[in-house]
């Protein structure tokens, strides 16, 4: 019996949130409503930009991700996890305030990365500017080669896939932003990735593996099969 109760804090944004759940949905081995998961769901799309924040031209989006965690928590969530790879910049702040564990995306990507692309040593990475600054891909790959699009890339193809008038945060996910991306994309393995990973959850809504020519991975994907199961980190 699925008897855990899934949370996810979400909001950060609205569409990514609900493709989280949408994922949990079909790494559940189901056969019937009830042998789901509950999962409770707060999606709080009032918490302050995570890039602005990470930037210093933003407010704290903590607190607002607190209250959030906590309201999940009320709820007796067993574990919660977060649609928004910048805002894991924040995780261990919002982890402090709450006993719900939070399931950290960048580990269990590297998980999969140890477990699937083993000889994999080269990773590319698409993202926002400020989840690159954050310096969270080196924290956690630590023992692998990170590497990332040229300046003039990130701002023109990244950042305006997300953030651009046309872009992914504005409700489009195809056309130019996929366009965009796949430029970057193969930027990266031009220069030597192995494997690519989708930084950002509005990417991981536009670009699919079938997009590009070499393995592309989707935290979210992996943190959905992740919170289905017991793994060595939630442990």
């Amino acid at each position: 019996m699925n008897d855990k109760i899934i949370g996810i804090l979400g909001g950060m944004g609205p569409e990514a949130t609900a493709e989280c759940y949408l994922k949990i949905i079909r790494a559940t081995n189901a056969s019937k409503d009830q042998e789901h998961f509950r999962v409770i769901i707060d999606s709080n799309s009032k918490i302050p930009d995570r890039t602005e924040a990470i930037s210093g031209r933003g407010p704290n989006p903590v607190p607002e991700m607190v209250h959030a965690a906590k309201n999940l928590e009320k709820l007796d969530v067993d574990v919660a996890c977060i649609p928004c790879m910048t805002a894991h910049y924040f995780i261990d702040d919002v982890q402090r305030e709450v006993n719900v564990p939070l399931l950290n995306a960048f580990l269990e990507t590297k998980k999969f990365i140890q477990d699937v692309h083993p000889k994999a040593s080269k990773i590319g990475v698409l993202a926002t500017t400020g989840t690159l600054e954050s310096g969270l891909f080196e924290k956690y790959l630590d023992n692998m080669d990170v590497i990332y699009p040229t300046p003039f890339t990130q701002q023109e193809k990244v950042m305006k896939a997300i953030y651009g008038e046309e872009g992914i945060k504005s409700g489009n996910t195809d056309g130019e932003p996929l366009h965009l991306l796949q430029e970057a994309a193969q930027e990266l393995i031009e220069n030597g990735a192995e494997v690519i990973i989708s930084g950002c959850t509005e990417i991981g809504l536009v670009l699919k593996p079938y997009h590009v020519k070499t393995p592309l991975i989707d935290p979210m994907e992996v943190v959905a099969h992740a919170v289905v199961k017991e793994t060595v980190y939630q442990k």
